[in-house]
């Protein structure tokens, strides 16, 4: 070796040998200065870099358009080169084998800078030295630009929650604060992330307009996928299930007055045909109608019976109104309907379909009734006398409906009924999805919790608790309406027809 050659490596300290123009170990350029830093140590260079150690990826390479970047780092944006490790006695938010938090367990070497001595760096975490005038952000603080996350590591964080420290820039409307951010601080007004709604997971980030939480990834469950409502004098709960990625079912509740100054109460419940396009818009369009008609028609008088048979024509016409222009493009939407109107000691049933309602007295020593009869394959076997009951509906077909609402049904025929129990009870209307493990009234009535007609909203969440106990491979909706048995009649009145807790209920159908 050359007296006029340097022995070893002016960066690292690396022995050289002769005709050597860079470092073996760091790749400097032994023709350069030795690099002088405000970041090295005053007793001399840094310690070469372990065997096995890697340095963090810069932003610009092709790894954070592959995924394995910074956190947020879009491919297009600026290379901003990172130092090829930590400041010596600063965590700069790094992980102790010196690979950059977020960027995976599995990492590459970074690329060897050549011709890149170690410089002061006031724009990463843990950088040293003093920012150009009118630089937004102090000396060793990151800006709020391009900080890693604040679960990465330690670092000035004013815009997430939990966040330390840090100066936000003039008109940020969270603030700053020694202790960060939370969701509780958050005016009102302040602009709450993409999405505006707190993760229902890590109640910290907030929903993205993909329904992910930005903080933790975590998938947000829709709108529908479970709902609840409670009126009083009626309730109901429609959940997805466990095994549908949707819920396609929709109800609808209420309570209006009658002319004469009492109380009527409406549940109307929708499911949509899942094998039809478009069936969570078609039970919400058909739930929606149904319940808007009855609540125009019954304030003005009409007799229940007569606004049902009205109510179910309008929620099928909103049905049909989804119906594509072009005849066969797509399976028109449908659904079925059933609802309960409970006015003047009535009860009046409307269906079509084989959605059901079940009558349930507060005496368990009575009775209990289904009050529908299914339109399905299974159903016609049984009034036609081909097959018993059983036999139908263990049938694969036995679920195939015979009646719906939509475009391509058949002649639409809506039921209805009028029942005039004389004690009383509560009236479930349900989908299909809650009668599959509970389909005999009796078996329903054992479910459903004694004290239903003065807590119907913890009686719904009961019984679709029992269908996702039993496995839930249906989307359940229940809706509990108590029912209050009118005062008896004097003696020496006639009763009217059908009352009676065994009078069969009238079933009137209507083209």
């Amino acid at each position: 070796m050359s007296m006029h050659r340097p022995s070893g490596c002016p960066s690292c300290a690396e022995p050289l040998e002769e005709g050597d123009r860079f470092c073996g170990v760091c790749g400097y350029a032994v023709s350069a200065a030795a690099p002088v830093s405000p970041a090295t140590p005053a007793g001399g260079p840094p310690a070469p870099p372990a065997p096995g150690s890697e340095a963090p990826v810069p932003w610009g390479s092709p790894r954070a358009e592959s995924g394995g970047g910074h956190p947020g780092q879009e491919p297009d944006h600026p290379t901003i080169p990172l130092p090829t490790a930590p400041p010596s006695g600063s965590s700069g938010g790094y992980g102790a084998a010196g690979t950059a938090p977020g960027w995976g367990s599995s990492t590459t070497a970074a690329p060897t800078l050549v011709d890149a001595p170690a410089e002061a760096r006031y724009d990463v975490p843990g950088g040293a030295g003093t920012p150009p005038e009118e630089t937004p952000w102090d000396a060793g603080e990151a800006p709020y630009g391009i900080s890693p996350h604040a679960a990465d590591g330690p670092s000035a964080r004013y815009d997430l929650p939990g966040g330390t420290g840090g100066t936000p820039p003039e008109g940020n409307p969270w603030g700053a604060g020694d202790g960060g951010t939370t969701p509780e601080d958050i005016p009102a007004e302040a602009p709450q992330g993409t999405g505006g709604k707190t993760c229902v997971a890590c109640r910290t980030g907030y929903v993205d307009t993909d329904g992910y939480c930005e903080h933790c990834g975590h998938a947000q469950p829709r709108e529908r996928d479970h709902l609840e409502e409670e009126l009083g004098s009626v309730a109901a709960v429609s959940d997805r299930g466990l095994r549908h990625h949707r819920n396609e079912d929709a109800f609808a509740v209420a309570a209006t007055a009658l002319p004469d100054g009492s109380a009527a109460t409406v549940a109307i419940v929708c499911d949509g045909v899942s094998s039809a396009s478009r069936p969570d818009e078609a039970s919400a369009a058909a739930a929606a109608a149904a319940n808007e008609a009855l609540l125009d028609a019954l304030p003005r008088g009409a007799h229940p019976q007569e606004a049902m048979h009205e109510a179910i024509l309008a929620a099928a016409a909103a049905v049909n109104a989804l119906a594509p222009e072009t005849p066969g493009a797509q399976n028109a939407p449908a659904c079925t309907l059933v609802g309960a109107v409970v006015s003047g000691g009535l009860l009046t049933i409307g269906w079509v379909g084989d959605s059901r309602a079940y009558w349930v007295p507060d005496d368990r020593a009575a009775l209990p009734r289904r009050l529908t009869e299914d339109d399905s394959w299974a159903a016609q076997m049984v009034a036609a006398g081909l097959m018993g009951e059983a036999e139908a509906y263990a049938d694969v077909r036995a679920h195939a409906i015979t009646g719906w609402l939509g475009a391509d049904a058949y002649d639409l025929e809506p039921h209805t009924a009028v029942f005039k129990p004389d004690h009383p009870g509560v009236v479930v209307v349900c989908t299909d999805g809650l009668w599959n493990y509970a389909e005999a009234a009796r078996d329903l009535a054992q479910v459903l919790p004694p004290d239903a007609a003065v807590r119907p909203l913890h009686s719904a969440q009961v019984l679709v608790g029992h269908a996702l106990d039993g496995g839930g491979h249906d989307n359940v909706t229940v809706a509990v309406v108590p029912f209050a048995a009118q005062p008896e009649p004097e003696p020496g009145t006639e009763p009217e027809p059908g009352a009676g807790p065994g009078a069969e209920p009238e079933a009137s159908p209507r083209a």
